[in-house]
């Protein structure tokens, strides 16, 4: 693809398990990346990095998990764990008749990858594992969460008049990552609650035992200071992982508002993972220093 032509970009849904679920193409051609976004956050967040990506020669869905941006919001917590989201991950692929992708997301949508990567193996032909949430943040993600799991239980009603009224201001008034933040609180609260309640009561991601039998390439990103997204997970998923490598981020905002780095270096990896014969040789990379 020609470097200095804009990428197409198509946004459409389709359905499963009897939901709309949204999702946005960029690029062209065969070499697929499949993007989702962290817990309660549009696919919109990953459009910077999409874009990159179809500039690069990729062919980029970014998905909007059920109850998440553009698609259907039920209110039943029984519609949503991960396993649910990573079969109709599976079902995008399905649906636009992909054999593999590289598949990919942050935090939440880091987790997903993991489970599509064990339930469905010979479709992922690499992942791209941004803040994974495992076993060392379980106590940080229990208080981070639990909080506002019950604030939207019990107050989802009242704050419903709130959200429909955020809804009502232009989007064109409000910068992008303006726009990514007010989309999480501009959404109805009742299937929000919906949303944590299923994932609390639903394995978070594969075990490790799983996790050990993943062959696939893997790019994975952790940086330090974030509890919910400690480092340690990060590491440890990379000594699992047979063929991944560890890239260490400045901090969690690196990839959003100085991303030439790490969007440099997943696109190499997504290069590599659409080489013939692909293997990934581990190694660590840290990050550069001012």
């Amino acid at each position: 693809m020609r470097k200095d032509r804009q990428p197409p970009v198509v946004r459409s849904s389709f359905v499963a398990r009897g939901h709309r679920l949204a999702y946005t193409e960029f690029g062209e051609g065969k070499r697929w990346v499949l993007l989702m976004p962290g817990l309660l956050i549009p696919a919109l967040m990953q459009e910077h990095l999409a874009m990159a990506l179809a500039a690069s020669g990729a062919h980029v869905l970014a998905l909007d998990p059920l109850g998440h941006g553009r698609s259907d919001r039920p209110e039943g917590m029984s519609e949503y764990s991960i396993e649910s989201f990573a079969g109709d991950a599976i079902a995008l692929l399905d649906h636009l008749d992909i054999d593999e992708a590289v598949v990919g997301g942050t935090s939440l949508g880091a987790n997903v990858t993991l489970e599509i990567a064990r339930k469905a193996p010979q479709r992922v032909r690499g992942m791209i594992i941004e803040m994974p949430v495992l076993e060392n943040a379980l106590v940080a993600s229990v208080i981070a969460f639990g909080p506002l799991l019950v604030g939207l239980h019990f107050g989802g009603r009242l704050m419903r008049p709130v959200a429909a009224g955020l809804r009502r201001i232009p989007r064109r008034l409000v910068p992008f990552w303006g726009n990514v933040a007010l989309d999480v609180v501009r959404q109805d609260p009742v299937p929000s609650a919906a949303v944590l309640k299923g994932l609390f009561f639903s394995h978070v991601a594969p075990y490790s035992a799983q996790r050990r039998e993943m062959t696939m390439p893997a790019l994975v990103i952790g940086h330090h200071i974030d509890p919910v997204h400690p480092f340690s997970d990060a590491g440890v998923l990379t000594g699992e992982l047979p063929n991944a490598r560890l890239v260490e981020a400045s901090n969690i905002l690196e990839l959003r508002f100085r991303p030439e780095r790490l969007t440099a270096e997943i696109a190499g990896f997504v290069a590599e993972c659409w080489s013939p014969r692909a293997v990934v040789k581990p190694r660590r990379q840290r990050r550069r220093t001012a």
